[in-house]
């Protein structure tokens, strides 16, 4: 698909604190849809597909009815895998236009927790079944506990280092405060503050962690040609690449390679297909569920080998315009938003299009990457036109 499709349009709600939005879910996702058609300059009318992940629950007949849209011709949500599937769904999406399937396509995420109730909090299950029969006796009965045997696991065998997962979070926070839309903006972070804030489970102090919002993002894809006479810079799509390793998903937290994000195959697909490698990209957003995650998935995608990540995770590095891979320019899960990961993807594109709020020294590649140690996980390459 190297080329082939291009964001032609982003559009977001506000982003508000969890339970805080004045809009029911489906609302926020119709909003996001026509800012994105708005940026686009494209009648809503005219979408025929619709793409999303992470068992999105504004269904698309359902949207394409308010937009009024003319016909329904794809509609697709990505399997399982939670924030893994952002990068996912616009492969979707993007495959939907690349094969005729369809002609304009719109892929979004929605999220009104006050409506549905909290991702970071547990609720009553009247029974327990699957992975979780072998976690909820013993007490593991949040992402963060989950995560965390991982997490250690990687810093165990590679010898990394607490400053590394601090380095992130502290890029991340002073991205946001270049960011009015980011939910941190004016609150920033330091070393100091982070150190001093609580343990949620070791090795992730609350900073770690990514946020819990309400709001809803949505991004335009139109085939190349289409989107370069529009009123915007394309954002091409130059790779994507899904899935996970052997036995990435066996539970429970029984998989071969263990210390692992599960990105290993999905990054060699996506620079296969954009015939590009780490050494190319300008800038990296990717889904911090946790800092420690990202330390594991940047590793997998090629920027350091696991046991150099003390020497390359440093706050310094890790900041637009000067440093060697700028990282959540607009905030990311951490300090914009937790869109489910998808505000990276429009990050990525306003990198390519130059209207970041902190530009990379390089803004032709952004790197997009979902949510580690899930599978099925993704990644997703946007460039501009001098890339092609």
């Amino acid at each position: 698909m190297r080329g082939q499709v291009a964001i032609a349009g982003i559009g977001e709600t506000p982003y508000y604190r969890h339970g805080q939005s004045p809009d029911p879910e489906f609302k926020l996702v119709l909003k996001a849809i026509l800012a994105a058609c708005a940026d686009a300059a494209i009648d809503p009318r005219e979408i025929d597909g619709f793409a999303s992940y992470a068992n999105d629950r504004s269904d698309p007949a359902r949207l394409a009815a308010a937009l009024g849209v003319r016909q329904l011709r794809s509609a697709t949500l990505q399997w399982g895998g939670g924030g893994g599937g952002c990068a996912a769904s616009v492969a979707n999406g993007a495959a939907a236009i690349a094969t005729g399937m369809a002609r304009v396509v719109v892929v979004y995420r929605g999220l009104a927790q006050g409506q549905f109730g909290r991702f970071g909090q547990g609720g009553a299950e009247p029974t327990v079944a699957g992975e979780m029969a072998w976690q909820m006796p013993y007490g593991v009965i949040a992402p963060p506990q989950k995560f965390a045997f991982r997490v250690r696991r990687f810093m165990h065998d590679y010898g990394v280092q607490p400053e590394a997962l601090r380095a992130i979070a502290l890029a991340s926070y002073h991205h946001a405060q270049a960011n009015p839309r980011a939910v941190m903006h004016g609150k920033p972070l330091d070393a100091e503050r982070y150190e001093a804030s609580r343990w949620i489970v070791e090795p992730f102090r609350l900073y770690d962690c990514c946020m819990e919002n309400d709001g809803a993002a949505a991004v335009l894809l139109l085939p190349a040609a289409r989107a370069k006479a529009g009123p915007r810079p394309p954002a091409y799509l130059l790779g994507a690449a899904a899935g996970g390793d052997f036995r990435s998903g066996a539970p429970p937290h029984n998989a071969p390679d263990y210390a692992t994000a599960n990105f290993k195959t999905i990054a060699a697909d996506l620079y296969a297909m954009a015939r590009l490698g780490p050494a190319d990209v300008g800038s990296v957003q990717s889904y911090e569920n946790f800092t420690g995650g990202v330390v594991m998935a940047l590793a997998e995608h090629g920027f350091f080998a696991p046991e150099d990540a003390n020497d390359f995770l440093h706050f310094e590095q890790l900041i637009a315009p000067s440093g060697r891979l700028p990282l959540n320019t607009s905030g990311g899960n951490l300090a914009e938003c937790y869109m489910h990961g998808f505000e990276l993807v429009l990050e990525a594109a306003r990198q390519v299009r130059g209207e970041s709020t902190s530009p990379a020294g390089r803004q032709d590649v952004s790197l997009v990457i979902g949510g580690p140690m899930v599978t099925p996980a993704s990644s997703l390459l946007l460039g501009s036109e001098v890339t092609l």
